[in-house]
């Protein structure tokens, strides 16, 4: 099937590795070019490389958290590309603890990265795009249950979901889509690390591919690949929905 991606633009944020750079490089694979975002110059050089260098992909050094980031990246896509159709907004993972443990200060930095740095990226997305536009965030099955030990991101991240739904609502008359995906135990670094906090991650890993009906990780490509079917023109009837990529984990409908 044909998604519709060649020749266009996606701003993606914190896809230097991990998810985000999985759906950067099931984008270019399709057609598409993208610019992408992350802390470090030198991990923002070589994913671009990755990608396919400059002629498929542009790097801007900028975190989540920085005001002026999501203009800079837009910008940065008009000026290389000549368009922007769409923004994938990974949000990153906050630290692990239990919510009676984390004190104001590890909330409110929390926050600052992981709440309001999508949303001032979604809205800054929403006022430059058109017709046809993109919303995408990277979430987590924790917008719908709690996961244990993670009691920022139990918090943080249903609110984004929130305001996802409530954007599609608002942007949805002027034909501008926005979403959520809702990764679980996608085999990534950040998953492994997660794994690892009880001491035996072999075991951990075990008992969570019991819970799985497909009784396996997902793989990094298939989160990719769902992302960019997401994004796509391909699924220009599908907003304000939350999309588990969880190999059936979800139970809920």
């Amino acid at each position: 099937m044909d998604l519709g991606l060649k020749d266009r633009v996606y701003v993606l944020t914190g896809a230097t590795r991990g998810l985000g750079f999985a759906a950067a490089r099931e984008l270019v694979a399709d057609g598409a070019r993208v610019v992408v975002s992350g802390r470090k110059e030198e991990s923002v050089s070589a994913a671009v490389e990755a990608l396919g260098g400059h002629r498929q992909a542009v790097g801007v050094v900028a975190d989540n958290a920085d005001p002026d980031g999501a203009r800079r990246l837009i910008a940065a896509a008009r000026e290389r590309f000549g368009r922007f159709d769409g923004v994938l907004i990974s949000v990153g993972g906050p630290p692990a603890g239990a919510a009676t443990a984390i004190e104001d200060d590890q909330w409110r930095e929390s926050f600052e990265t992981v709440f309001l740095g999508a949303v001032r990226i979604a809205r800054t997305a929403a006022a430059e795009l058109g017709s046809g536009g993109v919303i995408g965030f990277v979430l987590s099955g924790s917008v719908h249950e709690p996961i244990p030990g993670l009691a920022i991101s139990n918090g943080l991240r249903p609110g984004l979901a929130g305001v996802a739904k409530t954007m599609a609502d608002e942007l949805g008359p002027r034909g501008i889509r926005v979403l959520g995906l809702l990764p679980a135990r996608i085999d990534t670094d950040r998953v492994r690390e997660l794994d690892a906090l009880g001491g035996d991650a072999q075991a951990a890993r075990d008992r969570h591919i019991a819970s799985i009906p497909l009784r396996r990780y997902g793989t990094p490509e298939e989160f990719g690949r769902t992302a960019a079917f997401l994004l796509s023109p391909a699924a220009s009837y599908l907003t304000g929905i939350m999309v588990p990529v969880d190999g059936g984990h979800r139970r809920g409908y």
